[in-house]
């Protein structure tokens, strides 16, 4: 029985051992394999990096509003006895808008101007009678004062009827009326919105970061949704404070309008381009890859071990300005330089590759 035993347990011995020796001679020769094996170049497409003129672009989102725009409201209570308007009318500066019930104040304008009729006779009857000799200087100061203050309460009358009318103090294009005939209103109620479309204006702001390359009279172009042209226009104003909270500076400015293609409250992208820059070095946003350890680039070099074999090299650059899908490469990347533009997903430092084809980058202007 003992025998036996010592006979499988051999057996199980044999067996093992030769099992985990197959297993080392397997990844022996595996191994042996892979390192001979040629690592398989892998194709990508490049562009040959160049010194190029920049051209700085500041960009921002404002609200184009008109160069000149109210709401209406009227300074006196009473009833809307007319209209004078209809919506998106074009009026004069001086037309009348609409008028209030103003039947009391016109029979006080009577009473004053017949008031001031009187007092005119009486003056000129002590003016007569002085020149005669035959009245003192005080009752004719006294006529001259009476007339003084029945001019004054004609005055007075008159302004009041002024007060009853809304008259448009600027040419425009007039909105929807808000209210109707008959209605009683009050200061402060909105009548209707006033807008001088010729020349419009935009209000955006820029970090104050930007302020030193801002003046007044500096070009600017307004684009709005749904309308690809561009709106050529100039800063007209820029606030001498920054927002001390979003360190913003808040700016003006302001744009024809002769086709009214442009409308008070739209969204606007403004565009302010700066004085060209030369030997720039820039390259394309997908050339270069953010990770966690930072921005870097894959530039194509000869392989050390073989002049005929291109590999990449993983370089680590400094990012600046972008503009239109160009970004400004600060530090890490040269003139002449071979950069990867596609196919960087596949790529690890020093992996061969073969070049599918080579561009120039190119900075929109």
């Amino acid at each position: 029985m003992l025998k036996r035993f010592i006979i499988a347990a051999v057996l199980l011995v044999v067996l093992g051992g030769g099992l985990i020796g197959f297993n080392l001679f397997r990844d022996q020769m595996i191994a042996q394999f892979l390192a001979n094996r040629p690592v398989q170049a892998l194709p990508v497409e490049t562009i040959d990096v160049q010194a190029t003129t920049w051209s700085p672009v500041l960009n921002a989102i404002g609200t184009v509003n008109a160069a000149q725009g109210v709401e209406l409201t009227v300074e006196a209570t009473g009833i809307v006895r007319k209209i004078g308007f209809e919506s998106n009318a074009e009026v004069a500066q001086g037309d009348i808008l609409l008028r209030l019930d103003d039947e009391v104040q016109r029979a006080d304008l009577n009473a004053a101007q017949s008031q001031l009729a009187l007092e005119r006779l009486n003056l000129e009857r002590a003016l007569e009678l002085q020149s005669r000799g035959v009245t003192a200087n005080v009752q004719l100061d006294q006529a001259r004062a009476a007339f003084d203050v029945a001019s004054a309460q004609v005055a007075r009358a008159e302004a009041v009827i002024q007060q009853r009318r809304l008259v448009a103090p600027f040419a425009g294009v007039v909105g929807l009326p808000r209210v109707d005939a008959g209605q009683h209103i009050a200061p402060g109620t909105i009548v209707a919105t006033l807008q001088e479309l010729d020349q419009m204006r935009v209000d955006f702001s820029l970090p104050e970061q930007a302020l030193p390359s801002l003046s007044i009279g500096q070009g600017l172009d307004i684009r709005v949704q749904g309308d690809d042209r561009r709106f050529r226009g100039e800063i007209r104003g820029i606030d001498p404070r920054v927002d001390p909270n979003s360190r913003m500076v808040s700016l003006r400015g302001t744009v024809e309008n002769p086709d009214r293609a442009l409308t008070p409250g739209q969204f606007a992208r403004i565009e302010i381009r700066l004085p060209q820059e030369d030997g720039v070095i820039a390259l394309p946003q997908n050339a270069v890859v953010t990770s966690l350890y930072g921005d870097f680039a894959y530039v194509v070099r000869p392989s050390e071990d073989d002049a005929d074999q291109l590999v990449v090299r993983q370089t680590f650059v400094t990012t600046g300005r972008r503009n239109n899908g160009v970004v400004e490469i600060v530090e890490g990347i040269s003139d002449g330089d071979r950069v990867v533009s596609a196919g960087q997903n596949r790529l690890s430092n020093r992996a061969p590759v073969t070049l599918a084809n080579t561009t120039t980058p190119q900075v929109a202007q």
